[in-house]
Formats: C-alpha cells, sequence, structure tokens
C-alpha cells in the first residue's frame, strides 16, 4: 500500500466530487475535470475527503498514489489552477497574443502559432519575453508548455530559445580558435 495513497485528499470548500464507477469528476471555480482510472481501485467519497482504497494486487498497489496524486491536482486545478510561465531569449525573438492565439517570431522564416486547448489560457509580458500557460488541468497545461518549448529549444552556446522560467541551461565554451603565428 502506498503512503502517499493512503492519506485522503480533502474536498476543498466550493468544490463538488462525484465518482460514478471508476469515474470521478470534480467541478470547481475554475471549471470541471474528469477522468477515469483503474476499475480495481476502490474510489469513495466520505466525511468531505475522497479515500482511494487498493486490494493486495502488486499492479494496483503501482497505480495507488498515482491516483491519490491525480485526484488532489483535479481538486488543486479547478480551485487555483495551474501556471507554467516560459522565457523567449534572443535577438527578434518575441511572443505576442493574437486573439486566443500565442503567436511566435522564433528566428524562422514564418512564425510559429499555438492555439490553446479547452480551458487554458496564454498571458504576455509588456517586454513580449515572458509568457504564462494558465489553466485547470496540470497535464494539459505542462505538455503545451513542453510543446512550445521544444519549438525552439535553448541551444547551449548563446542560450538562445525558449525556456522554462528558472531553468538553468547548460552552457558550452564556444571554438577556441587559433593563436599563434596568424596567417600564412
Amino acid at each position: 500500500m502506498s503512503r502517499v495513497g493512503r492519506q485522503p485528499v480533502k474536498i476543498l470548500p466550493g468544490v463538488k466530487v462525484n465518482v460514478d464507477g471508476s469515474t470521478v469528476t470534480v467541478k470547481g471555480p475554475k471549471g470541471e475535470l474528469k477522468q477515469t482510472f483503474d476499475p480495481g481501485l476502490k474510489i469513495k467519497v466520505e466525511n468531505n475527503q475522497v479515500v482511494v482504497e487498493t486490494p493486495e494486487n502488486k499492479v494496483l498497489d503501482a497505480k495507488h498514489g498515482l491516483t491519490r496524486a491525480l485526484i488532489n491536482n483535479m481538486m488543486n486545478g479547478v480551485t487555483e489552477g495551474f501556471k507554467r510561465s516560459l522565457e523567449v531569449e534572443g535577438v527578434g525573438y518575441r511572443a505576442e497574443l493574437q486573439g486566443k492565439n500565442l503567436v511566435m517570431a522564433l528566428g524562422l522564416s514564418h512564425t510559429v502559432t499555438f492555439e490553446p486547448p479547452a480551458g487554458v489560457t496564454f498571458t504576455v509580458d509588456k517586454s513580449q519575453r515572458l509568457f504564462t500557460i494558465e489553466g485547470p488541468d496540470r497535464q494539459v497545461v505542462g505538455e503545451l508548455a513542453s510543446k512550445i518549448r521544444s519549438a525552439r529549444p535553448p541551444e547551449p552556446y548563446k542560450g538562445k530559445g525558449i525556456h522554462y522560467l528558472g531553468e538553468k541551461i547548460r552552457r558550452k565554451a564556444g571554438k577556441a580558435g587559433k593563436v599563434g603565428s596568424g596567417a600564412k
């Protein structure tokens, strides 16, 4: 039995949880999330808490803590939401909003456009270098941030590209250059 899975998830004020077999629906001020889990796990709502129970089974024991963590993420997502901030670095690199879409100039011959999935919003700083992805579903926000970063990952020589805010880019030394006799 998982140590994480044993802990109950407290239902926060303003949140409604509905368990229908192995499907859990969580409704809150920031939206509604629905997820289906392994039918072997027993998910119950009791005493204003969500409890995940598992029979003695190796396969289900491995999913016990994961299920509890996913339900907790759903709970936090519909109340506070999740954010991921990214930074664009490089000469001429910038991000801007056109309607709901994020349009980025990344040193390519064309602009790169990202359309937000349902419930996800983009915000761009005035400097056009910093932007934030916000939404109730942690998996969707993280996946979209990863997809945007992969459009122009940071390169190790000058650090140009898109990187997460606070991410340390491993830098490499450039070419050493010739020292000595000069041109022949």
